[in-house]
């Protein structure tokens, strides 16, 4: 069952774990989510914390699209922006364990080790062919789509990465024992 804008309708802490175990495609590549985390507008770590700007515009727009930015000026970063009472919330998507298009995500990155095609947000959007072109995109159209989960999942949460303030949080959500994630869930 695909997932509509709808979905993101509601509080990123609620969409942040019922998302792994979805399968995303960007234009027929991709594979099941087995790790985000949670951005809300109340959230020193947010990058909507401080209020609109050119970078995070799409962020403070319509739930169910994409704010696609680039970290630390070398890697693109995929999220999934959802409406939290008219503040900026979104789902970093971290990792995927890649299903399908694995040849051209392999040649894409220009690496053969499935584990490592998706494990982190820069290679996601590498192997994916992810862009800031992307943003503002609507999740529920072309290249994009967005699949809910076909079994129930064993969603397991423990502290984000990557992030220098508001560490202590349990807002990273992972699939339970894949060995497609970034890095070790910490909890």
């Amino acid at each position: 069952m695909r997932i509509e804008r709808r979905f993101f309708d509601r509080s990123v802490h609620e969409v942040a774990p019922e998302l792994v175990g979805a399968t995303l495609l960007v234009d027929g590549v991709g594979g099941m989510i087995v790790e985000v985390e949670a951005y809300d507008g109340q959230d020193p770590a947010a990058h909507g914390y401080r209020g609109p700007t050119q970078r995070n515009a799409s962020m403070f727009g319509s739930a169910g699209r994409v704010y696609v930015y680039r970290s630390y000026g070398i890697h693109w970063c995929l999220n999934f922006v959802c409406e939290e009472e008219g503040r900026a919330a979104a789902v970093l998507v971290r990792a995927l364990e890649p299903l399908v298009g694995l040849e051209q995500m392999r040649e894409r990155r220009r690496l053969e080790n499935a584990r490592l095609l998706c494990a982190g947000p820069g290679r996601l959007c590498q192997a994916l062919g992810l862009t800031g072109a992307h943003d503002g995109s609507p999740l529920d159209e072309p290249p994009f789509e967005l699949h809910a989960r076909a079994r129930p999942a064993e969603v397991a949460a423990g502290r984000r990465i990557g992030i220098s303030v508001a560490t202590a949080r349990p807002w990273r959500y992972v699939l339970a024992g894949s060995r497609f994630l970034s890095r070790p869930l910490r909890t």
